[in-house]
């Protein structure tokens, strides 16, 4: 249990961080949902690009472990294509 609360925790900390980012760049993406470690964004074409850069960076630095944090990022029209 431990360690499920502390992921939860984790993708936590990196939504808000994502959204500051977000928010900071000026783009009109937004965070749709969180599904365990997944997050769901609507994006335009013309922003998926920096918004995969900005989710995958915040996402492996929202904490620092002793492992890394590898995060994968897929683009597509609908959630189960996005799967990389």
């Amino acid at each position: 249990m431990p360690i499920q609360g502390t992921a939860s925790d984790i993708v936590k900390i990196a939504m808000l961080h994502v959204e500051e980012e977000f928010k900071r760049a000026g783009l009109k993406s937004r965070l749709l949902m969180q599904v365990h470690d997944e997050l769901l964004v609507e994006a335009s074409a013309d922003e998926s690009r920096q918004v995969a850069g900005i989710l995958k960076r915040e996402m492996e630095s929202a904490v620092t472990l002793d492992v890394p944090l590898v995060v994968d990022v897929g683009t597509a029209d609908n959630w189960m294509d996005a799967k990389p």
